[in-house]
């Protein structure tokens, strides 16, 4: 049986994902979201990701995706996403966390989009692939409001590939 492939990123109106190697906002929420989603399974990133992020994700298995010859302690490493999901392959669900190439490759093999919308239009370097909704069927929604700990309005949504 192969792995539910499952894609979970935050992302604008604009499908803005980063600027500068960095996030564009702040959300708690979204963090704890983040973690509740992927604690306990295998995630998959590009090193620029693993890079911004500093350190392995704990209570999971970070498999990290670059062209180098390099180590990383804490991480398995591979050249190419193939490779990766190759390493996850008796896993029951793998989750790719980025980077925009990570994302542009994994899109056509993706079952899950595991989306967080900020409902603001961002200026940034680095995009999520266009999501073709006649592909996808929403499965789950929740929409949030601004509060003091969340500076933005976001919806956490679930799409199922059809």
């Amino acid at each position: 049986m192969k792995p539910k492939i499952i894609i979970t990123v935050a992302i604008s109106e604009n499908n803005a994902i980063g600027k500068n190697n960095q996030l564009l906002w702040h959300l708690p929420n979204d963090l704890k979201h983040f973690k509740d989603i992927t604690s306990g399974h295998t995630v998959i990133m590009g090193r620029k990701t693993f890079d911004s992020v500093g350190k392995p994700l704990p209570k999971r298995r970070n498999i990290v995706i670059t062209r180098q010859n390099i180590e990383i302690p804490g991480c398995e490493v591979v050249n190419s996403l193939d490779a990766a999901i190759g390493l996850g392959a008796n896993e029951p669900e793998l989750h790719i966390v980025g980077g925009a190439e990570i994302y542009k490759q994994a899109m056509p093999i993706t079952d899950i989009l595991n989306l967080t919308i900020v409902h603001q239009v961002f200026e940034a370097d680095t995009f999520f692939p266009e999501i073709n909704m006649t592909e996808w069927e929403e499965v789950g929604r929740a929409d949030y409001q601004a509060d003091e700990k969340n500076a933005l309005p976001y919806s956490f949504i679930t799409l199922k590939r059809r």
